[in-house]
This record gives structure tokens, C-alpha cells and sequence, in this order.
């Protein structure tokens, strides 16, 4: 059984950096992508990052040069590196496995964790 388990969220001032985790069990990195969603209050849910197994990552123009997403197959682990957080950034925060893709689109992931929240103030 899958399970994605979300941690690092919090409360932070514009400008500043937070690190969200993902514990991962049950699940099989190779061949498949992972990535980070988020969802503020009346909107989609949308993808911030995204990895395959081979490494390679992809963004949307929101966050480029700001988010970066890494994973540590040996912990069984994804990570979320926000930097220069904006008060648009807020909303809950959601790991996510099991995309064919290197994909940034939600219905493409199979699993889903519980979220973490982050809220930045401005």
C-alpha cells in the first residue's frame, strides 16, 4: 500500500524559505514521476514541480528559479525547496506519485498524500 506522508509546512514572511518533505513507503520510484501540488482556498489544484526517475524536473513559470524539487531514493524521500516565498504562494501542499509522465497535471498522479500547509505573509 502507498502511502505519501507530507511534513515542513508552516508560516513564514515574504522573501523567506521553507523545505517540505515527503515520506514515502510502499512505492516503487523507478519508471514512474513524482512531484508537488498545491491547492489555495476556491482554485485548482495545480503542479509545482514535478521529477522523473531519471532526474529530469519541470516547473511552471510561477515558481521557476524559485522551487526546486529533489528525491533521495535511499530515505525514500521527496523534497520541496521553496525559496523567495510570495504571499501567493500560500495554500496546502501535496506530495504526489505514480504519473507515466513528467507530468504537471493532477489527474495524471495516482496517489496522493494529505498535504502540508504553508502560508507566507506579506
Amino acid at each position: 500500500q502507498v502511502q505519501l506522508v507530507e511534513s515542513g509546512g508552516g508560516s513564514v514572511q515574504a522573501g523567506g524559505s521553507l523545505r517540505l518533505s515527503c515520506a514515502v513507503s510502499g512505492y516503487t520510484y523507478s519508471t514512474y514521476s513524482m512531484g508537488w501540488f498545491r491547492q489555495a482556498p476556491g482554485k485548482e489544484r495545480e503542479g509545482v514541480a514535478a521529477i522523473d526517475s531519471d532526474g529530469s524536473k519541470r516547473y511552471p513559470y510561477s515558481v521557476k528559479g524559485r522551487f526546486t524539487i529533489s528525491q533521495d531514493n535511499a530515505k525514500n524521500s521527496l523534497y520541496l525547496q521553496m525559496n523567495n516565498l510570495k504571499p501567493e504562494d500560500t495554500a496546502m501542499y501535496y506530495c504526489a506519485a505514480g504519473s507515466r509522465w513528467l507530468s504537471l497535471h493532477r489527474t495524471e498522479y495516482n496517489y496522493w498524500g494529505q498535504g502540508t500547509q504553508v502560508t507566507v505573509s506579506s
